[in-house]
């Protein structure tokens, strides 16, 4: 008897994983909101370093 050979073929997805076109967060967050907190976070720094880094004269 002789031995069969193997033929190993190329994979069709060569390792490539498939997700999902949209991500639906748990928890969505209106873009205002972020842009908002952002610029209040901003404002908040600034006066403090204004407040506790400005020379004293």
């Amino acid at each position: 008897m002789s031995k069969k050979l193997k033929k190993y073929l190329p994979q069709t997805t060569a390792g490539l994983v498939r997700f999902y076109e949209e991500d639906v967060s748990k928890i969505q967050i209106h873009p205002a909101y972020v842009i908002g907190f952002s610029v209040a976070l901003i404002f908040l720094l600034v006066l403090v370093h204004y407040f506790l880094y400005a020379p004293v004269s």
